[in-house]
């Protein structure tokens, strides 16, 4: 009988952490039960996956999720059958093009295709998100979404085409089980005014496993090599995650990062944007049909317009405007911006704590590299921790009550991507604020899982 070791390093509890180990032999079932001893916790009576795709001839590869405090072993047993396992399931879905609506026994989520339509319902990515146990939606109108991804695509340089809502994905189901689920999004990046990024596949994989309080993903984008906000960006994208509650309330009212937030504050770039967008309806020769229709949106009330129509006027994607007059237009927006972002009355600050980021200029920081982050509700105590397996070299944080919108993305100014492409992202929700450090140290610190003849495996 194999016997398979889980060591993990005195970090805390870990509810439903997910183990990935390996077997000799070549078993065909789909479930097994398994029986854990040893540490601290009761024995439990584990359900373990057998992987669809199995990396190595003469074994098999499982996962299974266990409550873990300290190290425990646990043993392999007989085959179950599939409908007497509780796990991950179905539900019914909320959006047109939403590939499952997820229950992992932790989340209730939705993971979306996108229509390429232009607009944010149009986005694909996880397009609602709750803690079951709270019951709450971080994104009720389906008009936002976590995991997009923007830079080096969205950019002034580029002509700001939105790949979550210029384009959609293929999803293909790489293992789908009661334990693990994990999805692999497809898809190419439309055309913009950068020879260097056009025909851009890219590729990400999603994992959620059954009861546990986090999820993980990995961007895979093709190679590149191009110039943004003066910067040379070599394979470096932005990846965004946003949040809703409504005008005047807001998911998240602080940013931290471990022994406080080094950090610079308000937004140049969105200021001159904005600015620019007036000078446009104002003195622009363009008489096309696209551009009448964002005319009628923003002179209504430009003050209240959605932010979306900020930027999508200045699209290449949308053909309100010219090439030419795009890159001469948004040039200026870019070099306004650079020149007002290092004016001395904006310098790096020390927060030896958590940021209120709404008393900032613009509802705006960015923050500088760090691989562990939070932002939480200081009221509920709701926390969303990310772990990077390499840092951003800067983050751009948002947390704007007005519209009720939040987000975290990892992106420098001027939109200039600052993650490096292949990098695993795990994310944890919950009720984590005064533990958020030890959830992240979590997150960065997998348990090691060996099997008796010495091969070693770990989930996430």
């Amino acid at each position: 009988m194999t016997v398979i070791s889980v060591r993990d390093d005195g970090l805390g509890f870990r509810p439903s952490e997910p183990l990935g180990f390996s077997v000799p032999g070549e078993l065909t079932g789909t479930l097994y039960e398994a029986t854990t001893t040893g540490g601290r916790l009761p024995s439990q009576r584990l359900v373990s996956q057998r992987l669809a795709r199995q990396p190595e001839p003469g074994r098999t590869s499982f996962v299974t999720v266990a409550d873990l405090d300290g190290g425990l072993e646990l043993t392999l047993g007989e085959e179950l059958a599939p409908d007497t396992v509780p796990g991950i399931t179905r539900l019914t879905p909320r959006e047109a093009d939403a590939f499952a609506r997820l229950d992992t026994g932790y989340f209730d989520l939705e993971l979306c295709r996108g229509t390429a339509q232009g607009e944010g319902s149009s986005k694909w990515g996880i397009r609602h998100f709750a803690a079951t146990a709270e019951g709450v939606d971080l994104l009720p109108s389906g008009n936002n979404a976590i995991g997009g991804f923007y830079g080096p695509f969205f950019t002034p340089e580029n002509g700001l085409v939105n790949p979550p809502e210029h384009t959609t994905v293929d999803i293909e189901v790489v293992e789908w089980g009661p334990v693990l689920v994990r999805l692999r999004m497809r898809g190419t990046v439309p055309d913009g005014l950068l020879e260097e990024l056009r025909g851009k596949s890219f590729t990400i994989d999603w994992q959620f496993s059954h009861g546990t309080p986090w999820f993980s993903r990995r961007y895979v984008v093709d190679p590149f090599d191009t110039v943004i906000n003066g910067r040379s960006v070599v394979d470096k994208i932005t990846v965004g995650d946003e949040f809703e509650s409504g005008p005047g309330r807001l998911v998240f009212d602080r940013f931290d990062t471990p022994g406080g937030v080094r950090y610079r504050d308000g937004d140049p770039y969105a200021r001159e944007l904005v600015a620019m967008v007036a000078d446009t309806l104002a003195t622009t020769e363009a008489d096309s049909a696209k551009l009448a229709v964002f005319r009628r949106a923003l002179e209504e009330d430009i003050e209240a317009a959605h932010w979306d129509l900020y930027w999508r006027l200045f699209s290449s994607w949308e053909g309100a405007l010219s090439p030419e007059e795009i890159r001469e237009r948004l040039g200026r927006v870019a070099a306004s911006a650079h020149r007002l972002a290092d004016l001395s009355d904006r310098p790096w600050r020390i927060s030896p704590g958590a940021v209120d980021v709404q008393a900032a200029p613009h509802e705006t920081i960015f923050p500088g590299a760090s691989q562990k982050t939070v932002e939480y509700d200081s009221t509920t105590g709701r926390a969303m921790v990310w772990w990077t397996e390499r840092p951003a070299g800067q983050l751009q944080i948002v947390q704007r009550r007005q519209s009720g919108w939040v987000n975290w993305g990892s992106n420098g100014e001027n939109e200039c991507p600052e993650l490096p492409v292949g990098t695993l992202i795990k994310t944890a929700y919950g009720p984590f604020a005064e533990t958020w450090e030890a959830v992240a140290d979590r997150l960065a610190s997998p348990p090691v899982v060996t099997v008796a003849d010495e091969s070693e495996g770990a989930a996430g």
